[in-house]
Order: C-alpha cells, then structure tokens, then sequence
C-alpha cells in the first residue's frame, strides 16, 4: 500500500529544482520511512555518496556509525534510521571543501516530509546549516559551543560536530566530546532503536522557529 511518504519521497528523488546550480547534475539522495525511530540531519552528499548514490557512504559515515554504535545494517534499515540532509544533492565544490546546501531543498521538501516522521524520538543535527535550520535562536552563536551545550536540547534534540576526517583536530582539542557525549548518544540510540514504535505519541521533530 503506497503511503504519503513514499509518494512525497519519489518526488524528492525525482526533483529537478536545482539543476542549473548543480556542476555534477541533480542526484537526490534521502532515506526515511514512517517506522523511522531516529533522524539524522546532515548537510549534503558528497562526491563519493552522489557516484555511489547511498547516503553516508564515506569516511565520515563510517565514523557516524562508530559513534552510534550500530551497524550499517541497522544503518540503512529506514524502519530505524531516517537520513534527511540539508540538501538531497551533491553542491560541488567551493573553496577548500563543498559547497553549502542548495536552499531550495529546506524551502521545498523539509515542510512536507518531516511532518510524515511522526516516530522519530531524537533528531541528530549535525554541522551548523542542520544547527541553524532546527534549533533557530536557540543555536548558539558557532557550531562548537552549541555541540558543547548538547544538554540544552536533549533528549528530543542532539546537535553533533560533522564527523570528516578533516575534523581530526577538533576532536582532539575536544577529549570531552567522545568522553560526554558518545556515552549517552549510544545509550540513547540503542534504547530508541531497540523501543516498540509509537506513531500516536506525537514524537515527530519540527525545526524551532
């Protein structure tokens, strides 16, 4: 039986909105299902997830995981685990990294799908455009100190660092990120993902506006 979502979700992955802003062409890459217990916002495919055309399919993915302590089956089970970046396709590049996620993708698609992810009990924001997209002027003013305030938006809410490898030496400067943070992560993960769902308890996740 095709539901609303899977609708919606054919859509997005049909979408042509940025194509002309687009150097690698329009490729969107979301997971998500109406059972999805727990929500992970990133901010845009790179170049090896838009070649491969699964989300996360990179080191950085691979370190995501490690700190979840899941395994990639569980991963990309969408009855577990939604994966909704800011931008569903690759941006290419722009200085030194990626460029930032097309707007188009948070004005368009975010308003109708997050509402349809009425089982999800937290919502991992990771990087600052994910931050400042969900946590509005509850967002401290860089990316560092609102991961460092995690507390303030738990337990519906966990804002992260980015985990690239290109990150190394803030996770160094930054011992009590692995040492705080993972621990209740992983605990919390694992209790949600291993709960009953619940879609009328109403535990879907909406940006703070």
């Amino acid at each position: 039986m095709t539901t609303p979502l899977d609708t919606l979700l054919r859509e997005v992955r049909a979408c042509t909105l940025c194509a002309a802003h687009l150097p690698h062409g329009t490729r969107p890459i979301v997971q998500a299902s109406a059972q999805s217990r727990l929500l992970i916002v990133g901010q845009a495919p790179g170049a090896r997830v838009h070649a491969s055309g699964v989300p996360w399919d990179d080191a950085s993915g691979k370190r995501l995981r490690d700190w979840l302590g899941i395994d990639a089956i569980t991963f990309y089970d969408p009855r577990q685990v939604a994966l909704v970046p800011m931008g569903f396709c690759y941006p290419g590049k722009a200085g030194s990294g990626d460029a930032p996620p097309r707007p188009e993708c948070r004005a368009t698609w975010h308003p109708r799908l997050l509402p349809l992810l009425d089982n999800v009990g937290l919502t991992l924001l990771i990087g600052n455009h994910a931050q400042a997209y969900f946590l509005g002027a509850a967002r401290k003013p860089t990316s560092g100190e609102t991961v460092r305030a995690w507390r303030d938006y738990m337990p519906r809410q966990l804002p992260l660092p980015h985990p690239s490898p290109r990150n190394i030496a803030w996770f160094l400067r930054n011992p009590w990120f692995e040492g705080e943070v993972l621990p209740v992560l992983r605990e919390r993960v694992q209790a949600l993902l291993q709960a009953p769902a619940t879609r009328a308890a109403g535990a879907r996740d909406q940006p703070l506006k």
